[in-house]
């Protein structure tokens, strides 16, 4: 990725469930952000443009860059001299106490089954919360400051998912709910075949999609 992009990437680590419930994983990716703007490592520190960062993130790191840029863009997080110019929010993982028709038709789905997430939330899910927890539904509760601060900031915001994935009726969600509140947003989104996370074990998939982000960002 960083070759085909002519990027700098940095791959954070965070604290895990359950030992650590949300929004433990949050808190660790704004700190990995503040470390990127004060660490003296040289190979960070030269030749980088820092007016241009993404959060990018697969699957649950999905999540947790999407978290972790609200935090970034609606509250006082001293980030100077990065800038955030928007998401890459891939095959991204979200939910509710609702199912969809896609977590319906795919239930049993062999690389994402739905009992399987039913547990992760379960165990990620601050102790009492259900699925509507913010932390899960990105469209549960009021979002629109938030939302209107990722426009006014000028962000853009990436969602990638695939047809053969259990949620990519959470992804659509999402890019409707942004292009409601006039964010801009680009929804790359495959076929049946395509199932949960896709691209990590198809190389084939990965060059496309990576032509395709090259071209956005």
């Amino acid at each position: 990725m960083a070759a085909r992009l002519g990027a700098v990437v940095v791959s954070a680590s965070y604290r895990l469930a359950p030992e650590h419930h949300l929004p433990a994983a949050y808190d660790d990716a704004v700190e990995a952000l503040r470390w990127v703007r004060t660490t003296d490592e040289e190979w960070l520190r030269e030749g980088i443009d820092f007016s241009r960062c993404y959060l990018m993130g697969t699957n649950a790191v999905g999540n947790i860059a999407y978290h972790a840029g609200l935090r970034t863009c609606t509250t006082a997080v001293d980030l100077e001299p990065l800038v955030i110019r928007g998401l890459i929010l891939h095959h991204h993982y979200f939910g509710g106490s609702q199912r969809t028709e896609s977590e319906v038709r795919l239930f049993n789905n062999q690389t994402l089954p739905m009992n399987v997430a039913d547990l992760m939330w379960k165990l990620a899910l601050p102790a009492g919360a259900n699925r509507d927890h913010e932390y899960c539904n990105p469209t549960a509760g009021e979002r629109s400051g938030e939302w209107e601060r990722m426009r006014t900031q000028g962000w853009r915001v990436v969602v990638a998912g695939g047809g053969g994935d259990p949620l990519i009726d959470w992804q659509r969600k999402l890019v409707a709910e942004l292009e409601a509140k006039d964010v801009e947003v680009v929804g790359l989104f495959g076929g049946e075949g395509d199932y949960h996370g896709v691209e990590i074990l198809e190389p084939a998939k990965a060059e496309l999609l990576l032509k395709k982000l090259k071209a956005i960002v």
